[in-house]
């Protein structure tokens, strides 16, 4: 599959695209700094460009089967209009050059998966410390919703640095009770099975580790 990783020089975006060539898909990593992936692969591609330049992000999308979004804002108290702007771009070169799978990442507590979440936690967590960023996520769920493309969003609990474990549960409806963290090589795996996968097909699927 050739697949386009948006975010691919973040922590959980550089694991995707080492993930996905491990699988072996073409790999194009869109990039805002030159220099921040240092992967010598004959299947990866590197497109250094901002998420305004609409002539950079069709060039990149075009023909390809499906795009992969790790887009992050760094901050919990300013929101992040390049990336909310950027995911509409996305969308909009995504549907017109008929590239219909998208993988999102979001994150548990946005959209309806905010009610699946203990009162306590959604109050302290959710409605304090993660208002910003939630909400932004919210606005481009909404926007990949409401989008003709065959999605898939992805709402992991509290990430971590831990390693490789292909245990992991996952669901639509409120999940039972347990550790609601997973570890961002277990996420990027999943994240990439679901290229080919579309269990979750227009659907956002919650996802901690076991």
């Amino acid at each position: 599959m050739k697949i386009v990783i948006f975010g691919a020089s973040g922590k959980t975006g550089s694991l995707l695209v080492e993930r996905a060539l491990v699988e072996g898909h073409d790999v194009t990593a869109y990039i805002r700094t030159a220099g921040s992936i240092n992967i010598d692969n004959p299947k990866l591609k590197i497109v250094v460009g901002n998420l305004n330049e609409t002539l950079k992000l069709t060039d990149a999308i075009a023909g390809k089967d499906a795009c992969i979004s790790a887009l992050g804002g760094g901050s919990l108290t300013k929101h992040s209009p390049e990336i909310l702007s950027g995911i509409e771009n996305i969308v909009r070169i995504m549907e017109q050059e008929v590239v219909p799978r998208f993988i999102y990442l979001s994150s548990f507590g946005a959209g309806e998966s905010i009610s699946m979440v203990p009162a306590v936690m959604r109050f302290f967590v959710m409605n304090l410390m993660l208002r910003v960023p939630l909400a932004d996520h919210n606005t481009n769920e909404r926007r990949i919703m409401s989008s003709k493309l065959h999605y898939t969003i992805v709402r992991p609990g509290a990430l971590t640095d831990g390693e490789f474990t292909g245990k992991f549960r996952f669901g639509i409806t409120k999940p039972e009770k347990g550790n609601t963290s997973i570890s961002r090589a277990d996420l990027a795996a999943f994240m990439i099975d679901q290229v080919t996968d579309h269990s979750f097909n227009k659907k956002a699927v919650w996802l901690f580790r076991k």
